[in-house]
């Protein structure tokens, strides 16, 4: 064990170095990325009157729900697929075959690293957006108990094993990139990052929560801002579990299947 802790240090360390070599970039997709939670509370805002409500969400519930899904997403939504497809295409890949420690857990390390980085470069630019929407944010209490930090941590984790076995997909087709962009759609649609499930309708809200999307970033952030309680955060914990399980061992059949037809040979 003392082994593998020394190993999984020595690998956070260099991602860690690797997430900081291109700061300027960095901030620049994460403003990308951030762009619509930073424009979807002044689009509500605007089209509700004076002290009025969409769907029981007041133009602070908006801004609190919106501020806090920003926030999330920086930790929790993981984008490495498109990394790992280029490695497999170019034949990069064919390193991690002999490294001695698990491929899942280099990758793990490195998506984490730069969850963690991506944080730290966002939180300026969070602090910049809190000042500003100050006056809708009076009398806002996140709920920060134990369940909300289970629940990020978890989030991350089914958003990662997600993304992991998806990535596992290029060991088996030559053009994967296709797939990767219809993953967003439903991504954003589903984990409540362009707006709130409870606007969607019911038949469609229903299908969100038997869908991971939702478990990644909407369930953590409708905890926290009081749309859900933590009691009924229990059996949606649990719900996050059992995705990150299934997700983990879809990801290793691929791996195995994949492995079968990888000749490493690159493009």
């Amino acid at each position: 064990m003392a082994v593998a802790i020394r190993k999984w240090r020595a690998l956070f360390s260099i991602y860690m170095q690797d997430s900081l070599a291109y700061r300027a970039s960095a901030v620049i997709w994460i403003l990308t990325d951030t762009l619509p939670a930073m424009i979807m509370p002044l689009v509500f805002i605007s089209a509700m009157e004076p002290g009025g409500q969409i769907s029981g969400f007041s133009a602070a519930d908006f801004v609190s729900y919106y501020l806090t899904m920003l926030l999330l997403t920086n930790f929790i939504t993981s984008h490495i697929m498109w990394d790992l497809a280029y490695e497999i295409r170019d034949g990069a890949f064919t390193v991690h075959l002999v490294r001695p420690i698990s491929y899942f857990q280099v990758t793990f390390i490195r998506n984490l690293t730069w969850r963690i980085m991506r944080v730290m470069l966002f939180a300026p630019f969070f602090i910049l957006f809190l000042w500003g929407f100050r006056g809708y944010l009076q009398g806002f209490t996140p709920y920060l108990g134990w369940e909300a930090w289970i629940s990020i941590a978890l989030g991350h984790l089914v958003s990662f094993t997600f993304i992991l076995w998806m990535a596992m997909l290029a060991l088996l087709f030559t053009e994967i990139q296709s797939i990767f962009g219809l993953y967003y759609i439903p991504m954003l649609f589903l984990s409540g990052q362009l707006f709130p499930i409870q606007l969607l309708p019911e038949w469609a809200a229903s299908i969100a929560k038997f869908m991971p999307f939702y478990y990644t970033t909407a369930m953590p952030t409708e905890l926290i801002v009081g749309r859900i309680s933590p009691e009924q955060a229990h059996p949606l914990i649990v719900a996050q579990i059992g995705f990150i399980v299934v997700q983990t061992i879809v990801a290793r059949m691929l791996w195995r299947w994949g492995l079968k037809f990888y000749t490493g040979v690159g493009m």
